[in-house]
């Protein structure tokens, strides 16, 4: 499964991944590409302060990139396998979600 030298890293890999703020931030950019901002922080709910702590954590953890455009900063999803981790939970939380409603 987790091979024993990287279960720490996958273990902070997932609490991040873990929290539905980030996981807002990173659906909206993975669904709308690069976005600024200030559109990131209207699409999320998020006020600025809040979204660029959750950002930062995003950016440090290789998740996230960012290019300054003058005094705009754009983010986008810069590691793709999010993508595919995403698809595969999904499913299996709908076939959880068909399974339960069928009994």
């Amino acid at each position: 499964m987790i091979p024993e030298t990287l279960l720490d890293e996958a273990a902070r890999r997932f609490a991040l991944l873990g929290d539905p703020s980030r996981l807002r931030i990173l659906s909206t950019l993975h669904a709308a590409g690069e976005v600024p901002v200030g559109e990131l922080a209207d699409r999320s709910g998020l006020t600025r302060t809040n979204l660029s702590q959750h950002l930062s954590r995003l950016a440090a953890a290789g998740l996230v990139g960012r290019r300054r455009e003058g005094t705009t900063i754009y983010y986008r999803v810069v590691d793709e396998s999010l993508g595919e981790l995403c698809d595969l939970v999904c499913a299996s939380l709908r076939e959880r979600g068909r399974a339960l409603a069928a009994s």
